[in-house]
């Protein structure tokens, strides 16, 4: 067992035991299927679908359903929520179709991507290795959970509000971000789609104000949903909040923005149209209005 796999085999308990815990607290003052907390129920589904889809998956080592393994996660555990609740509120309903139409979109989206291009290369050097492999799709079950934990703590809440401000601000923060997401992914499955930009980078549309407009659409509708729940949440509950919180860093510091900028610089570092485009466009936040420099006097 080399150093990667037995990192792998380390942090597959510190996953579960995070996904515990996140579970006990999530599920204070929610509702029960029987004796089982429905939230905790989630947590767990979220694994096991990882583990089960894994199967498959390591046998014809192919990723090409990690994405939507995780697409079905979000799908069938939200509806399962909902079939649960001994009645649907407006919000929960809310939270709900939040969740379900940014899966849907994102999943197919993803899937279509990955069938297209044949394989994703952040998974050559994982797949030949069960332990690594088990370990990526279980760390996707716990963001599965982390994502959607502020939709699904409030959907199991017991604790119930009518629907108020935070609904209308948070649904409209989310329907500003799903927007953003949705065109900048347009836009760039476009560019890739054009023969004669091959090899190139896109610099136009939402792309010429932010090099990440799609992730930056990802962490407002999060953030929608996390307006949309707060009202609800009480006590131990309001851990769900950390939800937009893991999106923001995962994607600013960990698997998102890092990870793409260095692939981008080391592809076309030094060509002066691609750091002059850096130059100019902010990193996410997008570019909504930039003063134009002024040339320095003689």
């Amino acid at each position: 067992m080399n150093k990667s796999e037995r990192k792998a085999l380390i942090t597959l308990p510190i996953v579960l035991i995070i996904a515990a815990l996140l579970a006990a607290a999530g599920s204070s003052g929610g509702v029960t299927l029987g004796v089982i907390p429905v939230f905790a129920l989630a947590v767990g589904m979220a694994i096991v679908i990882q583990w089960i889809a894994i199967i498959p998956a390591f046998l014809a080592q192919t990723e090409k359903y990690y994405d939507l393994s995780g697409m079905l996660s979000y799908v069938t555990i939200t509806v399962m929520i909902l079939l649960a609740l001994p009645d649907i509120d407006a919000r929960s309903l809310i939270l709900a179709i939040m969740v379900l139409i940014w899966t849907l979109r994102l999943g197919l989206f993803l899937f279509r991507r990955i069938s297209r291009a044949g394989k994703d290369d952040r998974f050559d050097e994982i797949k030949p290795s069960f332990v690594r492999f088990l370990s990526t799709w279980t760390l996707q079950g716990l963001w599965v959970t982390f994502t959607a934990a502020a939709a699904w703590v409030a959907m199991t809440s017991e604790n119930r509000v009518a629907v108020d401000g935070f609904a209308l601000v948070g649904v409209l923060v989310w329907m500003l971000g799903f927007g953003l997401e949705v065109v900048a992914d347009q836009q760039k499955s476009r560019f890739n789609g054009n023969p004669s930009k091959k090899g190139g980078f896109i610099s136009t549309g939402l792309w010429s104000t932010s090099r990440h407009p799609n992730y930056f659409g990802e962490i407002l509708l999060w953030i929608g949903v996390a307006i949309v729940a707060f009202p609800v949440l009480q006590g131990w509950q309001l851990v769900a909040l950390i939800s937009p919180v893991l999106v923001i860093l995962l994607l600013t510091k960990v698997s998102g923005v890092p990870l793409l900028e260095k692939k981008s610089d080391a592809k076309w570092g030094g060509q002066a149209d691609y750091e002059a485009y850096k130059a100019r466009t902010p990193v996410l936040i997008p570019k909504i209005w930039w003063p134009t420099p002024r040339c320095p006097r003689p």
